[in-house]
């Protein structure tokens, strides 16, 4: 499989889905498992339906009401061994079998593309946390190298000082004392 290549970040396609999502779109051709027209999203749809409580729960009543309805003799049109609903289970599997496993097949396609996008973005993560850390060490160094020559001129200040200091009060004393 060949590396997709990613959009530059700068493109309307890339602004309308968000950078965040930027990793994803060399794989947006997998969002639908069967497509995009009418059809694929009705069969899409039908596949996700087989595995929901909904359906589960009313295939149940529908056989039980079958089976009660022929048993019972309110009707005579599949008695036991029930081959009518026997066909009708084989038909339903027919169908739902290479659905449900096309389903299965392109989700594992696109979870596999979104794990690879993720770890492209953790990757590209990585890398700004790493030179983030390389730049704050560098800012570190900078702020050190200030404080050290701050310290420096706040000694020379306080040299100073004491020598303007000293030099105040030895003229003070000669102009007291009349010794200039």
């Amino acid at each position: 499989m060949t590396e997709p290549t990613l959009p530059p970040t700068d493109t309307p396609k890339a602004h309308s889905h968000g950078i965040h999502l930027r990793f994803h779109l060399p794989y947006a051709h997998l969002s639908s498992p069967f497509g995009d027209d009418w059809f694929a999203l009705k069969a899409e749809a039908f596949a996700r339906f087989f595995g929901t409580p909904t359906f589960l729960i009313a295939q149940t009543l529908i056989v039980l009401l079958w089976v009660i309805a022929n048993v019972t003799g309110m009707t005579k049109f599949d008695v036991y061994p029930f081959i009518l609903l026997n066909l009708a289970f084989s038909l339903q599997s027919a169908y739902a079998a290479p659905l449900i496993l096309l389903a299965q097949t392109r989700q594992a396609d696109r979870d596999k593309a979104h794990a690879d996008a993720d770890a492209r973005h953790r990757e590209e993560l990585a890398l700004a946390a790493e030179q983030r850390a390389v730049q704050i060490g560098e800012q570190t160094a900078q702020l050190t190298a200030l404080v050290e020559q701050n310290t420096k001129l706040t000694e020379l200040t306080r040299q100073l000082s004491e020598r303007i200091e000293a030099l105040t009060s030895e003229m003070h004393r000669k102009v007291l004392s009349g010794n200039l």
